[in-house]
């Protein structure tokens, strides 16, 4: 039996406190920049003072608990995000904070005081914001948010303002220099480890992220007088496109360590019932966890789009392309002999979704631990995790901040 130094039932009082921080009759709903995110961290800044962190919000908005070191050696940190997508989840994001801070809790109540301090963090907005943009904290303070970014506006507000109403200050943003280590605790957010003998995910790499848009023209015509074989029917090409990008995503996926390509938006005009199609557009969310693959199938996609019937023609443009992320390879052996020791099973994974830990291994060496969650089910009301899985995940960071604080 495992003898666990976290206390299970103090994580899940606070994971069940913040999920009832949430939009009336919309559970688990705590957006960024919205009055009830703002409940949120008030309750969460409570909770880091009450632990004896010292609190403050940085430039990029994030609500950081510091526990102060002995030596000045510079910072581990661990943490996550808080908000949450529309109608979403209530482990996601959340359950890393309050792992982050269950950890500096235990820490004291152990007499364990480390070199390093130790900076819990709640990063602002990882997921999609009122503005259109994610993981804003994370990377403000990988110094890399986009200047153009603040002043997009959402009623009335830039963002550049709306990180002053949330306490940071977009004019003091940059990287921030001082940290040694980054560890993130998450659900997995898909199926592998609930279905599998591991405890729990060590997270190898962040898989990049690509858009791409495909807008193919045909020619309209009338439904009912065009006889079959003389249309330039745009739908019927674009449709026979979304069935070959299946099969090839599923080739690649067979292939790499992991790949995925969907068709997440497909609208045709002038969408009436007695018209033939004149024009389809697509929208493709393609991720890739090496490089080389992403390449390899832009490459296919561009030929596949220039082989199209007689009178059909497409453009492909690729609207955002993210590069994969590594994690560092020292801490992901650090975190599997952590695992060991807690007497827990690790797996090594690659994610799919994209983290705060992709722009933080931008300014220090980052890894990530999942965790199981019901069904891989995420980013909708039926999403859960067990208890006793996140308190699992605690206890190997828990394990492996005390390493990297001796090493």
């Amino acid at each position: 039996m495992r003898n666990l130094r976290v206390s299970p039932a103090r994580i899940e009082a606070d994971l069940q406190a913040m999920a009832a921080i949430t939009d009336p009759g919309r559970p688990w709903t705590r957006r960024a920049f919205s009055p009830r995110f703002d409940a949120g961290r008030d309750w969460l800044r409570a909770r880091f003072g009450a632990a004896g962190l010292a609190v403050s919000v940085d430039a990029g908005g994030n609500l950081l608990g510091r526990l102060a070191g002995s030596a000045g050696c510079g910072a581990i940190m661990l943490g996550s995000h808080s908000d949450t997508v529309p109608d979403g989840g209530r482990f996601d994001g959340i359950a890393g904070v309050i792992v982050a801070l269950e950890v500096a809790r235990v820490l004291q109540e152990r007499g364990i005081r480390l070199r390093h301090d130790l900076v819990v963090a709640d990063f602002l907005a990882e997921e999609v914001s009122v503005f259109g943009v994610s993981c804003i904290g994370s990377r403000a303070m990988a110094g890399v948010l986009p200047q153009d970014w603040l002043s997009l506006s959402h009623e009335g507000r830039d963002l550049a303002r709306a990180l002053g109403d949330v306490g940071g200050d977009a004019a003091r943003i940059a990287p921030r220099d001082d940290v040694r280590a980054f560890l993130e605790l998450h659900i997995e957010q898909g199926p592998v480890l609930e279905n599998g003998p591991e405890d729990i995910g060590i997270v190898t790499a962040i898989a990049g992220i690509t858009r791409i848009e495909i807008v193919i023209e045909g020619r309209p015509d009338h439904a009912g007088t065009t006889p079959m074989t003389g249309r330039a029917d745009a739908l019927v090409a674009a449709a026979a496109l979304v069935g070959a990008i299946e099969a090839e995503a599923r080739r690649r996926a067979g292939a790499a360590s992991h790949f995925t390509a969907t068709v997440g938006e497909f609208a045709i005009e002038p969408g009436a019932a007695n018209v033939v199609p004149s024009r389809a557009r697509l929208l493709i969310d393609a991720r890739a966890a090496e490089r080389e693959q992403m390449q390899g199938f832009l490459g296919w996609l561009s030929a596949r789009a220039g082989a199209l019937p007689e009178g059909v023609s497409a453009q492909v443009k690729v609207l955002s392309d993210n590069p994969p992320v590594a994690m560092d390879a020292g801490l992901v052996d650090l975190l599997g002999a952590a695992a060991g020791r807690c007497g827990a099973s690790g797996r090594r994974m690659v994610s799919g979704a994209g983290h705060d830990a992709a722009f933080m291994a931008r300014i220090a060496p980052a890894a990530m631990v999942f965790v199981p969650c019901r069904g891989g089910r995420s980013h909708c009301p039926e999403e859960w995790a067990e208890t006793n899985d996140i308190a699992l995940g605690a206890e190997v960071l828990a394990e492996a901040v005390i390493a990297l604080d001796q090493a």
